[in-house]
């Protein structure tokens, strides 16, 4: 993990083109932090950020009409790019932390290395330039090869000049596999209380992010106290006694390894994974053989992860996607045609194939006796599979026919509705095929509209009724002879 022999060849063309115009102005600029950690760990940076000894003002003398003062109170400003804009930040060392999340105020310097040294761990305080050559005052590379996550300087300062440094600490040993030593380790368990101080939404950005790594579930397995500051209602699981004979694990276990079941990258698993089991410890009882059951579970585990998730501040579509899924994870599956068709319709494509992910996750978390679940989301999946294949229709918008189709044949308002999901309840069923002349036909059976040259169907035709003779009014209201 050396210099890079030419820096060129892997920073993007609008950073080479910012370091080359402030290098040639006469000012100093590297990339920066995690760009320049991930390049050396030979993986593709999702960012790049530039530092620079040239003051905000001077950036912006460089770059005429093409900087943003994003952040210029602290230094930085956006250079603008063909595929969207550079962040450039000028060396500064920060000054005193008043909200547990950014600096009151900052001085900048002229200083590299005192940039570098405020920063929160050694592998993101490394400095790379355009030709390769690297920066790293705080033995950051020396980290990286030992798969360490090291603060800079004393942790306890480090995380209490920003809470958030905790999240992120959690995070890149979940998503890099880096080893936390003792001291950073003691130093986040004793200031977890300051994560209570920063916004919802910054920690379920890193929470997020947290969530999609490799190694989350030993995150979570070795720090679930740090994840109850804000979410208290996974503390019950650990340890919890399931008692059954389906469960070879602990509430807290199984949901890990259930965890364990589903990819990395799709947050939405990931996160009904962690809490679909969320309700167990409060429906916990036990039947006369001394065998534990949860009775209305997944209800519950349903409201509670749903509040949970609007506490945190995630889309509202996100928050509905899980709770649906965390209330269907215990419902049995029909490995047949039929019921998979009506599935899909009730669900859709994503949210069914999902359900199916989520399953399968779950009975891998359980006991071998209970492999026949497992056998039958395998059917399913498999019928699943081919009916996505066959293009099967099991939505009004695969209909072959459409409501211009029913408006032809003359019905008006309510009728087409009725009519278009009356056609696509047989075609789920199997009762018709998805084929336009024979909905036709049947549509014109089901509101007894005549065929192409024939007379109406005998079944559906109207007869006309006799008018009603009113009744004659009694006595009493009979009009008086003249």
């Amino acid at each position: 993990m050396k210099n890079i022999p030419d820096g060129a060849a892997v920073i993007p063309p609008p950073v080479r083109h910012v370091l080359r115009k402030l290098t040639a102005a006469g000012h100093e600029a590297y990339c920066v932090g995690g760009c320049v950690r991930d390049t050396l760990l030979g993986r593709t940076p999702e960012d790049w950020d530039v530092t620079t000894s040239a003051t905000p003002e001077e950036v912006m003398e460089v770059f005429p009409r093409r900087t943003i003062p994003t952040g210029i109170r602290h230094g930085t400003v956006t250079v603008r790019s063909g595929t969207g804009g550079v962040e450039v930040t000028t060396y500064r060392i920060d000054g005193e932390y008043e909200d547990r999340r950014r600096p009151s105020s900052v001085s900048f310097v002229s200083s590299l290395e005192e940039d570098l040294r405020r920063r929160d761990f050694t592998i993101n305080a490394i400095a790379m330039g355009l030709d390769g050559k690297l920066q790293d005052p705080c033995r950051g590379q020396e980290d990286l090869k030992a798969g360490v996550l090291r603060c800079i300087g004393d942790p306890d300062e480090r995380f209490g000049e920003d809470a958030l440094r905790l999240m992120r600490g959690l995070r890149f040993s979940a998503s890099l596999g880096f080893r936390i030593p003792p001291d950073v380790e003691e130093s986040i368990r004793r200031n977890k209380a300051l994560l209570l101080e920063i916004a919802p939404e910054r920690v379920q950005t890193e929470f997020c992010k947290l969530l999609r790594g490799a190694w989350v579930t030993d995150i979570l397995r070795r720090y679930p106290e740090i994840i109850g500051v804000f979410w208290p209602e996974i503390l019950p699981m650990i340890g919890f006694d399931q008692r059954n004979p389906h469960h070879c694990y602990d509430v807290w276990e199984h949901t890990l390894h259930a965890m364990d079941g589903v990819p990395a990258g799709d947050l939405t698993l990931r996160l009904t994974m962690l809490l679909h089991d969320i309700g167990k410890p409060q429906k916990f009882c036990l039947d006369e053989r001394g065998v534990g059951h949860f009775p209305g579970h997944q209800a519950l585990s349903r409201d509670m992860a749903a509040d949970m998730l609007k506490r945190m501040r995630f889309p509202r579509i996100l928050r509905e996607r899980v709770a649906l899924l965390i209330e269907l994870h215990d419902r049995p599956l029909v490995p047949t045609e039929k019921a998979v068709r009506r599935a899909l319709n009730q669900f859709g494509e994503e949210t069914f194939r999902q359900l199916l992910a989520v399953k399968r996750a779950d009975c891998l978390a359980q006991s071998d006796t209970d492999r026949g679940r497992l056998e039958t989301v395998a059917e399913t999946e498999k019928i699943f599979n081919a009916l996505i294949e066959q293009q099967a229709c099991f939505s009004l918008k695969q209909l072959a026919v459409n409501g211009d189709d029913m408006l032809a044949l003359g019905l008006s308002g309510r009728s087409v509705g009725r009519t278009l999901n009356a056609l696509l309840s047989g075609v789920i069923e199997g009762a018709l095929p998805n084929e336009k002349e024979s909905l036709l036909n049947a549509a014109r059976k089901r509101n007894g509209i005549p065929p192409p040259g024939g007379k109406p169907s005998k079944r559906r035709r109207r007869r006309r009724r006799k008018p009603v003779k009113p009744p004659a009014p009694p006595a009493e209201l009979s009009p008086p002879e003249s």
